[in-house]
């Protein structure tokens, strides 16, 4: 179990203010006031979905604010209401207020939906002052701010894709290429302690997929011949059904691999019915491509697990 946070900064909209203004029409013998009431600024909303499982898109854009409300006009004629904002957040998130460190709440089920940031109320316009002794009231009314504050995101984890091999062999700069993560790299055996954790994003919004990967450590302790072999042995002798897990080949240090021990590798590989990918993570070659590949198994296995919608 690993945690997900992110820190976002949340501003309703401000209310609209209150019009000052008399009527002037040529044939309305007595004029008096028609100033308008401002309109309500927008709410920031946030909503439990299912189609998110990481907080990853949050880091790129911590900040969001509602529209405010417009500015009432004459002839008594109300401001528009500022946009909602809407940010959708995955189930399982926790939200906590960072000046307090009050629980906000907690999005335990999908489609669950809350207004953490309540938009200003619009000015009342001078129309609203005018009384029977107070004919012509200049009164009116700024629109209220809206609230602003800021926000802890917290998400707990589990990982979508497992990296698995022999020390020393690129696991951590991988997840440093392909995510978010800085786990620490040292050249030498067995440098992952505990596991190293990176949130991935694949492709461009509305389309983008995100997924967790974790470096697992002290799986394999020192087998020096046939890996693909060890390391399939290994899996399966850890039980919970690992070896029987989707299975996604990748060959590191390709930029200074014996090009004749590739080669040997890839058709083992396609004895297997598996694709290699050969990647570089010092340099980036073939990493985009493993990355996708990783997404691309994560989508199917996750449409898969999607029950069937029957029309009725």
């Amino acid at each position: 179990m690993f945690i997900d946070e992110a820190i976002v900064r949340v501003k309703a909209g401000d209310g609209g203010n209150g019009c000052l203004a008399f009527r002037r029409e040529k044939f309305v013998p007595r004029g008096g006031p028609s100033g308008g009431d401002g309109g309500k600024g927008g709410d920031v909303i946030m909503e439990s979905s299912e189609r998110h499982n990481t907080l990853v898109h949050f880091r790129f854009n911590p900040e969001y604010k509602a529209q405010r409300g417009r500015h009432g006009e004459g002839s008594n004629r109300t401001g528009r209401e500022g946009e909602d904002v809407l940010l959708k957040v995955p189930v399982g998130t926790i939200v906590y207020d960072v000046e307090t460190g009050e629980k906000v709440h907690d999005f335990s089920h999908p489609d669950d939906r809350m207004v953490i940031a309540r938009g200003g109320r619009g000015g009342r316009g001078n129309a609203q002052f005018k009384t029977s002794t107070h004919q012509a009231p200049r009164e009116h009314e700024e629109g209220r701010p809206g609230e602003e504050r800021a926000l802890r995101l917290e998400l707990k984890l589990l990982a979508d894709v497992g990296l698995v091999g022999y020390p020393n062999v690129g696991k951590s700069t991988l997840i440093s290429r392909i995510s978010a993560a800085r786990p620490k790299i040292a050249d030498y055996p067995f440098t992952t302690l505990q596991p190293n954790l990176g949130v991935v994003l694949a492709g461009d919004p509305p389309n983008e997929i995100s997924f967790v990967v974790a470096d697992i450590p002290g799986l394999i302790e020192g087998a020096h011949v046939k890996d693909f072999e060890v390391i399939m042995g290994e899996l399966a002798s850890f039980g919970a059904g690992l070896e029987s897990k989707p299975l996604i080949l990748a060959a590191s240090k390709s930029d200074v691999t014996n090009k004749t021990k590739l080669a040997k590798l890839k058709r083992h590989a396609k004895a297997h019915d598996l694709d290699v990918f050969p990647i570089s993570a010092v340099t980036g070659d073939g990493v985009e491509r493993l990355k996708y590949a990783m997404a691309e198994k994560i989508e199917e296995i996750r449409r898969a697990a999607q029950p069937d919608i029957v029309a009725s």
